[in-house]
């Protein structure tokens, strides 16, 4: 992976050229909470998808994950932060404008990457992530700390132990974790994404009971709409069929716009 500065934290990304004619629309992926670029979006073949679909394909570690810097500073990771991010890798590579696609919490970061910074973002899927994005902050406070518990085995809350159980199956730093839960933990207001005019999907699926409802957000917004994707919870929608399709349509649509 190559890495990069962004404001003095060290972050790694990939850079895929795509696989047949340019389009010349290049797309930055932003992966979820406990997560890194290869589970969300290597293993998923969302990379394969998109490259092959003409699309220079960048992905990147949020701080406090994968290969990137780890943190243990709550303060360190707000979605406005962590927004500023995805930004400066922009910059560093030195991309006008991008489609953006978040998962989860990335889908978080990306919806204050588009309020922020509105000019960078062609185009904006929101992928596991509803209502909640303005209703809620983010993923259960408790998450944290399952993070610092000594282990899974005494966990009783399914949530919290699923996560624990994920963060150790992709080797993460837990304390670095337990700091983003703390810090990433803010909701956007409706009046903020109500000034978010960029063409936006939604997808959520049928059985996602952490992202809440797709449609009441994209209601809130200027120029979006939601796509469920059927029989699907929140973890095996992100390499879905149904939600590679739609994500696909959606950037050829705003292509021809």
């Amino acid at each position: 992976m190559q890495e990069f500065s962004s404001n003095g934290v060290r972050l790694a990304f990939l850079d895929f050229a795509p696989t047949t004619a340019d389009k010349g629309e290049p797309i930055l992926l932003i992966h979820g909470f406990a997560s890194n670029h290869g589970v969300n979006w290597l293993f998923p073949q969302w990379v394969k998808t998109l490259t092959h679909a003409g699309r220079r394909v960048i992905v990147f570690d949020n701080r406090g994950h994968g290969r990137s810097e780890k943190l243990h500073d709550p303060a360190l990771y707000s979605p406005w932060i962590m927004a500023a991010d995805a930004v400066n890798l922009l910059d560093h590579l030195g991309i006008a404008r991008a489609d953006v696609m978040g998962y989860s919490m990335g889908a978080r970061i990306a919806a204050h990457m588009a309020a922020a910074s509105p000019e960078r973002v062609r185009g904006l899927v929101l992928a596991g992530l509803g209502i909640h994005l303005v209703d809620g902050e983010g993923l259960p406070a408790g998450i944290a700390d399952a993070m610092e518990a000594p282990s899974a085995e005494g966990l009783t809350d399914p949530m919290q132990r699923m996560f624990r159980v994920f963060a150790e199956a992709t080797k993460s730093d837990l304390h670095a974790l337990a700091a983003c839960m703390r810090g990433s933990r803010h909701a956007l207001s409706a009046d903020v994404v109500g000034t978010i005019k960029t063409p936006t999907l939604i997808c959520v699926g049928s059985e996602d009971d952490v992202a809440g409802d797709p449609e009441p957000l994209a209601q809130m917004m200027q120029n979006a709409r939601a796509l469920v994707i059927p029989g699907r919870d929140h973890n095996r929608a992100v390499g879905d069929k149904v939600y590679k399709e739609g994500v696909l349509a959606f950037l050829e649509g705003i292509s021809k716009a």
